[in-house]
């Protein structure tokens, strides 16, 4: 049995482009099909080399071929990027193998709390993880990491000082909060907080780790464009809870990282506050905030869903005594941050 150019084409309408919001055939990214017998390959175009959509985009195809074609058809989506003239290369530093970005639409989603035990988990698996607390106006990991009272050394180098990072559960860190009384308010304008950004990172002794954390401040803003004018970022991780209020940021945090002028890729969204669950009773879940609200957002959004981290007593507790749940592979917690440490691992892979 043969199927025709046509049929393959008509199917391939109903794939849209998520940031684009038309499809992949009105958008000219269908650039060549062959087709023998059931066994299609179908080469697609894309616009950005790194367009965070590719994955969703391939599955997608798949799908409706299968859908609309035939239920055995072999299809094999080769992708490439448009070929245009590049841009000229900013001059970004790399000082990791990976630069991960971990973001929220809004406070008080607990996104420095993922940072801390994202961080903490990668370091379980073995990995050498640098943790740069990017919020300025609020920093928290000192505390969370239990090192609030150190301070970093300084030292000469390069004709420069260089900032020793502060290092705990194997995960080496710098933070403004090491340099300011923990009671007083940071009041800096825009150029006071990213100046003083810069230094941690330009200055930080990070010895290139395989990944380097960047928790960064709620919303968008300054902070976040200096990140990706200065840093070569892998990609993001949006950290949202499931009530539609929280979700509502999410979206606008995702949009600022596609946008032409930020774009990076989106690795995946991480819901926490997922559910309630004693830990007398860890079968348990009482879905305080809404229930599968990320799920839903991630699908509609053509990410993936990293991780649901639950609300259990320990996280409050290890956060405000300096030992993230990370540290204990064997609680409900400890596991839901592992799982999602190797699910952005494997999505960076996949890339």
């Amino acid at each position: 049995m043969n199927v025709t150019t046509e049929e393959i084409i008509n199917a391939l309408k109903h794939v849209s482009h998520p940031a684009a919001g038309r499809d992949i055939v009105e958008l000219n990214m269908v650039s060549d099909i062959r087709i023998n017998g059931l066994k299609v390959d179908i080469t697609l175009t894309f616009a950005k080399a790194q367009d965070p959509m590719k994955n969703a985009i391939v599955k997608a195809c798949e799908k409706v071929l299968r859908h609309y074609v035939h239920s055995d058809i072999q299809s094999e989506i080769f992708v490439k990027p448009v070929n245009i003239t590049p841009e000229p290369p900013r001059n970004k530093k790399s000082y990791a193998k990976n630069i991960i970005a971990v973001a929220s639409g809004k406070g008080g989603v607990g996104k420095s709390t993922v940072a801390a035990n994202l961080a903490v988990a990668l370091a379980k698996m073995g990995y050498s993880v640098g943790l740069l607390d990017a919020d300025i106006y609020g920093p928290s990991i000192p505390k969370m990491l239990g090192v609030e009272d150190l301070k970093p050394a300084v030292k000469s180098g390069e004709g420069r000082e260089i900032i020793v990072p502060v290092e705990r559960y194997g995960v080496r860190m710098l933070s403004i909060g090491f340099f300011v009384r923990t009671e007083d308010a940071l009041i800096w304008r825009g150029p006071m907080a990213t100046n003083a950004l810069k230094q941690l990172l330009h200055q930080g002794e990070w010895n290139e780790p395989d990944f380097l954390l960047i928790d960064l401040p709620p919303g968008t803003g300054d902070v976040h464009l200096t990140i990706v004018q200065e840093l070569p970022v892998t990609g993001a991780v949006i950290v949202s809870t499931p009530q539609e209020v929280a979700l509502s940021d999410a979206i606008k945090g995702i949009n600022m990282f596609r946008t032409e002028k930020v774009n990076v890729p989106i690795l995946g969204l991480v819901e926490n506050m997922a559910w309630f669950t004693p830990e007398e009773l860890p079968d348990n879940r009482y879905y305080i905030f809404g229930n599968g609200g990320c799920k839903v957002l991630a699908e509609c959004e053509g990410i993936r869903l990293l991780g649901q981290i639950p609300i259990v007593q320990g996280i409050r507790e290890g956060s405000d005594n300096g030992q993230p749940v990370a540290t204990s592979e064997n609680s409900i917690t400890g596991k839901a941050f592992m799982e999602l440490a190797q699910n952005m691992i494997e999505t960076i892979n996949n890339f």
